[in-house]
């Protein structure tokens, strides 16, 4: 008789069957488990974090803040094509050139600051504006009087009359803001009214091309045409940010300007009307690797002085070109993006002090600074035929008077590019046709027979340092040379 599951009287062979596959089960569940299996992945077993809080409730915070915000809008002025550029009518219409981030003007947001009327927004808001309305929750309008503006960081102090008391809002401290924390924006998106958003601050210190003084709050927080001008809160009611930018081809992608900023710029417009800058007088440029190396440092930290200005602070100081910058007033500079933020902030006049690395030696130089104007830019023409090749992938040609009035230039000293080699090492470096060679290694070079005399003797196993003039500003580049073919 074959062995298996019992037979018992008075059973009929439906029940067997269920008798079967119950034993089955049973003995599926009691079969040995595989160790790999309980190692794999577990749920709730050493977590490194404990339980983390829900999303705050927003609710009291939005119902305390909108009141002080508001909404503008203006009437600009009627601009026609310029007759100079017939292509700025199709620009205007079908969109120009594309771009990393947009801003609006024309309409935005702004919130008040003190309750007899001052108002902050973006300047791009009331940027050529012939009349600009400022309306309250309440719908109270009025005209608003634009008390000063300022372009390179986008902002603009306004100033309206009302008979009542205004709410207003606080500032708070951007330089404590943590990435990852709560922020709420409130705004006039698209026209629509007060639209409160929430998210959080994705990132701080953020360069986009928008100006000189780059340093952006960037937020997740939604963030729309309409929103410009208005502020970003932290989750005590104060305003860390003023959001003025979006990545229209983002999700999630806003930038405010920090807090901090803002008070020092709005400081100088509520007194003056104006903001005056403190100067240096240097040209600037980040290291590169390349450029570490051919100044033997152990890190790319710093900014790399390009050039340094005749008559300017910084010349009666006795800083150089090819001094590199690690220190501004006690603020340590990394990137050569934060020197012109720290000496903008400090008003002319100011005695700051310069920490630098020259030839291998940290110093410390006090520098008084002065006002900053603004630039002048300068055409670079095209060169003329080649005459000498090189191992670096150039081709030079001496600086006639010809070439010299065309290229603008006041020193004559040094070699003109002609040509760059489109597979060679200068065209990897950046070079172009039009640069001036000054210098190479640090060598100054004069004429052709410098150039000739000095490049007979590079090796493709270093690095070369070259001094380059380009429209007006200096810059050093590093390569290494090839073998010449």
């Amino acid at each position: 008789m074959c062995r298996g599951i019992p037979v018992h009287r008075g059973l009929n062979p439906w029940m067997l069957s269920v008798f079967a596959a119950l034993w089955l089960a049973l003995s599926t569940l009691v079969s040995p488990v595989d160790v790999d299996a309980q190692t794999f992945w577990q749920q709730g077993r050493q977590s490194p974090l404990s339980a983390q809080p829900a999303p705050p409730n927003f609710t009291e915070l939005a119902k305390a803040l909108q009141p002080a915000v508001v909404n503008i809008s203006t009437k600009q002025q009627a601009a026609r094509p310029s007759e100079d550029n017939p292509m700025e009518f199709f620009e205007r219409f079908f969109g120009g050139p594309s771009r990393r981030w947009r801003r609006r003007p024309g309409q935005g947001s702004g919130f008040i600051i003190s309750q007899d009327g001052y108002i902050v927004t973006n300047y791009h808001v009331i940027e050529d504006a012939a009349d600009i309305k400022v309306t309250l929750t309440t719908r109270q309008q009025f005209d608003a009087n634009l008390i000063g503006g300022d372009a390179k960081t986008d902002l603009a102090l306004l100033k309206i009359e009302a008979e009542d008391t205004l709410p207003t809002v606080p500032a708070g401290d951007s330089d404590n803001l943590e990435v990852g924390e709560w922020v709420m924006a409130i705004g006039n998106p698209f026209g629509l009214g007060h639209t409160v958003t929430t998210g959080i601050v994705s990132a701080k210190g953020r360069t986009i091309g928008a100006g000189p003084y780059d340093d952006f709050i960037q937020t997740d927080a939604s963030i729309n045409p309409g929103n410009s001008g208005g502020p970003l809160f932290n989750m005590r009611g104060e305003v860390i940010g003023i959001n003025t930018a979006i990545v229209p081809q983002g999700q999630g992608i806003g930038f405010a300007i920090p807090s901090n900023m803002a008070l020092t710029i709005l400081r100088q417009l509520s007194g003056e009307g104006k903001v005056t800058r403190g100067w240096l007088g240097v040209a600037i440029q980040q290291l590169s690797p390349e450029l570490m190396q051919a100044f033997k440092l152990d890190n790319n930290d710093g900014a790399l002085i390009a050039d340094v200005i005749a008559d300017s602070p910084a010349k009666r100081a006795g800083l150089r070109r090819g001094d590199i910058i690690v220190g501004f007033n006690g603020e340590t500079v990394r990137e050569s993006s934060e020197l012109p933020r720290l000496v903008a902030t400090m008003p002319p006049g100011t005695e700051a002090a310069v920490d630098i690395i020259r030839e291998g030696k940290t110093l410390s130089i006090p520098v008084v600074l002065g006002t900053l104007e603004e630039d002048e830019a300068q055409a670079v023409a095209k060169a003329k035929p080649s005459e000498v090749e090189v191992s670096l992938g150039l081709r030079v040609e001496p600086i006639t008077p010809d070439i010299a009035t065309s290229l603008k230039l006041e020193n004559t000293d040094g070699v003109v590019v002609s040509g760059v080699d489109a597979n060679g090492p200068a065209a990897e470096a950046g070079l172009r046709r039009g640069d001036v060679v000054r210098e190479i290694n640090r060598l100054p070079i004069s004429d052709i027979d410098d150039y000739e005399t000095v490049t007979s003797n590079l090796r493709t196993d270093t690095t070369v340092l070259l001094l380059v003039e380009r429209r007006g500003s200096n810059l050093y580049v590093a390569l290494k040379p090839e073998e010449a073919g």
